[in-house]
């Protein structure tokens, strides 16, 4: 990192001055962590401490400061120094990015990793970037948000029985995390479908999340179709936790700009997988 790291740039609400990329526990809006809390520096400790974690908030927190992955953490804060040129005057947060919503949902909607100038800007899954408009939006007319629009932190935004949760915390290069990446990540994803003991159902938007999510649960003791279905927009499954209610897997295209700008997925699309948990 150089010395642009330590330049202190406004948030874009409050005016409040931060470091880019954040520092936790220094007052960024939503922000779980405190300067107490432990950051994984390897898969180990990500391991450990995604075990050790009793509640969704202790997780997010822990999560919100993991350094497990040399070159996700080079990546992320490496983006918020250099920003996109219609936010070069704002602190990016830069760190891996929490999961948002309910903390005791009965539905999760499963995305790939946060975007680079999305997420890993604002600080909160599916915001700031065209995907978080149509996922927001569409949550919003099924009921799950109580607004269309997710704009940063301190908009006010909250959502009722979903959780938005994620297989990858950082920001890849190119969209593209490494399979060592994938599995160093994957006990915070574990421990995060544990924690959602309620949930009966998970949207898994697009084929990484859906296979991300059967490898979760194969993982965790579920019992999962044999041999595990290919994703599909619409196909839907059961799977069986232990000492839970069975739990519906469907898939749906992932809400990125190249399948909603070319109409592979569209607003009808979307609400009808929303539809199926009303």
């Amino acid at each position: 990192m150089d010395d642009a790291a330590d330049q202190l740039l406004p948030h874009p609400v409050t005016g409040e001055l931060f470091a880019s990329p954040v520092s936790p526990g220094t007052g960024w809006p939503s922000d779980p962590a405190s300067l107490e809390t432990p950051a994984a520096r390897g898969p180990a400790q990500v391991r450990r401490l995604a075990a050790a974690s009793e509640t969704t908030e202790q997780l997010a927190a822990e999560i919100s400061v993991c350094r497990a992955c040399p070159r996700l953490v080079r990546w992320r804060e490496k983006v918020a120094v250099e920003k996109r040129a219609a936010f070069a005057g704002e602190p990016y947060w830069g760190r891996p990015v929490p999961s948002f919503g309910d903390p005791e949902p009965y539905l999760l909607v499963v995305g790939l990793a946060p975007a680079a100038h999305g997420g890993n800007r604002t600080g909160r899954m599916f915001t700031g970037d065209r995907s978080g408009d149509w996922l927001f939006a569409a949550l919003h007319r099924a009921g799950f948000a109580s607004q269309a629009e997710s704009n940063n932190a301190l908009d006010g935004l909250t959502l009722t029985g979903a959780r938005c949760i994620s297989p990858v915390h950082c920001a890849p290069p190119d969209n593209k995390p490494t399979t060592t990446e994938k599995h160093t990540c994957s006990a915070w994803f574990d421990r995060e479908l544990q924690l959602a003991e309620h949930a009966t159902g998970i949207v898994a938007l697009g084929g990484f999340a859906w296979q991300a999510v059967l490898a979760a649960g194969a993982r965790l003791g579920w019992e999962i179709p044999k041999p595990r279905p290919k994703f599909g927009h619409g196909l839907q499954v059961v799977m069986y936790p232990q000492q839970r209610e069975p739990v519906t897997l469907v898939g749906c295209y992932h809400v990125s700009q190249h399948n909603t700008f070319t109409g592979r997925l569209t607003e009808t699309m979307l609400d009808e997988i929303f539809a199926r948990f009303y």
